[in-house]
């Protein structure tokens, strides 16, 4: 019996072989890179084969450890399926659910729809990582994102996550009474404005709707940030103009202490997505989660869902 490969080898080897990279492959497994390097030693040594190529650098697949993998990754996703499916026959669903989104998506759907999901769910784990950068969910070990439609790869299936929404122009009322407000997008390139660069490197450019076109505009200004809750802060503290999404200003508009501007000239709504790759097999905590999200958008779970909710490119 010990000559005898264990599923929890198979499993182990499966993971590394995903990621390529023995962290990644720790975390998802939720054991050391040293026990994952040990047994995977251990099970070449026992077969005489060796699976994996690696190096202090790199991790590569053998051409028997392609073949090997592409043997036994259906079984162990039947095998991953027929233990799930048991949850069908428990009142409440278990398992653990893993997301990745943008920063300002989690701010915004963390009270509206994430907790409300844990408190019908507590069985469920939520795993929640942000990133305002592109991310492989497959190669990440996550089961769905979070994102805008334009940037969702195609092989996979998204539905809506919240209603479309927009940006605004902010400003303190002491920043206006200094500076005076542009009237036309186009003068804002004579105004100090607080800029935002994406995790690409890429400057990103105000976006306006103009005589019915759409319209980008390049700003100017000596303060560069990279999320909305930080460009508030600023544009409250009178720092320069900023573009951040309405809904996470409402408070701050509400109370005088920022202003609307250009209010005549916002560009047209914009919806976040969640996606997920499309296979037949989902986890029992991922299909309650898209269960979730198609009842919130339906307004069948609460009101103040997340309807009006995004975040700018």
């Amino acid at each position: 019996m010990k000559n005898r490969t264990t599923l929890q080898e198979l499993e182990i080897f499966a993971a590394i072989a995903r990621h390529l990279n023995f962290r990644k492959a720790a975390e998802e497994r939720n054991v050391t890179p040293s026990t994952l390097s040990h047994t995977l030693t251990n099970l070449e040594q026992r077969i005489g084969l060796r699976l994996l190529n690696r190096t202090t650098r790199s991790v590569s697949l053998t051409e028997a450890g392609r073949a090997f993998l592409s043997r036994i990754e259906p079984a162990l996703v039947d095998l991953s399926s027929a233990v799930d499916e048991l949850n069908t026959w428990r009142a409440d669903p278990r398992g653990t659910l893993r997301l990745n989104m943008p920063r300002n998506a989690e701010a915004l759907a963390l009270h509206p729809v994430l907790l409300p999901f844990r408190q019908q769910y507590p069985d469920i784990a939520l795993e929640i990582a942000t990133s305002d950068g592109f991310v492989n969910i497959v190669e990440e070990g996550f089961d769905a994102g979070v994102r805008f439609g334009n940037v969702i790869p195609q092989d996979m299936v998204a539905i809506p996550f919240g209603m479309p929404v927009t940006g605004a122009v902010i400003a303190s009322p002491a920043f206006v009474a200094r500076h005076g407000a542009p009237q036309h997008p186009d003068e804002l390139p004579d105004y100090p404005c607080i800029q935002r660069r994406f995790p690409s490197g890429m400057q990103y450019k105000w976006e306006f709707q103009v005589q019915s076109k759409l319209k980008e505009i390049a700003v100017n200004g000596n303060l560069t940030l990279d999320n909305d809750q930080m460009m508030i802060q600023a544009a409250q503290a009178g720092a320069g103009i900023a573009f951040v999404l309405r809904n996470l200003s409402e408070s701050a508009l509400a109370s005088g202490e920022l202003v609307e501007l250009l209010t005549d000239y916002v560009a047209p709504a914009e919806s976040f997505w969640l996606y997920y790759p499309s296979r037949k097999y989902h986890s029992a905590a991922m299909r309650c989660f898209i269960e979730w999200i198609q009842q919130a958008n339906r307004g069948v779970i609460h009101s103040n869902s997340l309807l009006n909710h995004a975040e700018p490119r």
